[in-house]
């Protein structure tokens, strides 16, 4: 993060984490807080680590960076993590992809990440999923311009992406109708409507509202054209947890905290990023071309980013 941004986030939730001096001490200034919470995110490091460079006890960091992450979620989320709430928002998400990624009627790509933590104490095998590891599952939904427009964070490891997609607000509000996406149209040439939908992995259940490769190899023609483009757009989200894992590096090992606090610093994570890439004078600086996917126009091959 620039200069410029650290001072907005320190404009931004200052008067929520400050704190007042004592007769004892003095209180540890907002900057400093700010910043310790950063480096931890940006870093990973432990608190025993992050102790020796700010000079503030394990236990003291530890109260920083929840309150900190807290902060910046609650205060960021109104801005930059809006899900939209017309129609007309979501023909805009689906006019982008197919501009941007030829995939028409797509109203965002969806998956999951399995967010590693250390296995909690006398929590058994709640946590443990079947890559062998601890982790929580963060479920999110992304627009053709690598934003999260839907996040939940949470639902332990065990669970598939589908299973936390059953349970999730986005599930239930697409089946109860109180989401509404655009009535069915024609597709350009077509005379039959189309509805509007989510694309994903295999992990998720086809529905009116959802959309999923083919599976199995060896299909016609037509079959592998259509999930070269569902490709095209659902790779989208997994371009997105891989620009968060390499910005914010404390999602590339286990996370040694409580499952409620992780769920606040993934939380704090999805915000700012989403703040940074709204940001249009800075934007190159946390993304650019080389770390995304990219298309070969002549040979139509992908050539993965550097995340």
């Amino acid at each position: 993060m620039s200069a410029v941004q650290v001072q907005f986030l320190i404009n931004l939730i200052g008067p929520q984490i400050v704190k007042q001096d004592t007769i004892m001490r003095s209180a540890i200034p907002v900057y400093e807080r700010v910043m310790v919470t950063l480096r931890f995110l940006a870093t990973g490091d432990s608190y025993s680590s992050l102790q020796y460079l700010f000079r503030i006890p394990v236990c003291t960091i530890g109260r920083i960076v929840k309150e900190v992450t807290v902060a910046i979620y609650e205060m960021l989320k109104e801005s930059y993590l809006k899900f939209p709430n017309t129609k007309n928002e979501w023909l805009c998400i689906a006019n982008s992809f197919n501009s941007r990624w030829n995939f028409p009627h797509c109203v965002g790509a969806v998956d999951g990440k399995q967010v590693s933590i250390q296995n909690p104490h006398n929590s058994g095998s709640h946590y443990f999923n079947y890559k062998g590891t601890y982790s929580i599952i963060l479920l999110a939904v992304a627009d053709a311009s690598y934003k999260l427009i839907y996040f939940d964070v949470g639902c332990n490891g065990r669970i598939s992406d589908g299973g936390v997609f059953q349970n999730s607000s986005l599930h239930q509000g697409l089946e109860d109708g109180s989401i509404e996406l655009p009535e069915p149209t024609p597709l350009p040439g077509r005379t039959d409507p189309v509805p509007y939908c989510f694309v994903g992995d295999d992990a998720f259940a086809m529905k009116p509202y959802m959309l999923k490769p083919y599976p199995y190899q060896n299909q016609p023609a037509p079959n592998r054209i259509f999930n070269y483009r569902l490709s095209r757009a659902r790779r989208i989200i997994e371009n997105v947890f891989g620009i968060m894992a390499n910005k914010f590096r404390v999602l590339r090992k286990p996370i040694a905290l409580a499952p409620e606090t992780v769920s606040t610093t993934v939380q704090a994570i999805c915000a700012l990023h989403n703040y940074l890439l709204s940001d249009k004078t800075l934007k190159g600086n946390y993304i650019h071309q080389d770390l995304i996917d990219t298309e070969n126009t002549e040979t139509h091959t992908l050539i993965p980013g550097s995340w």
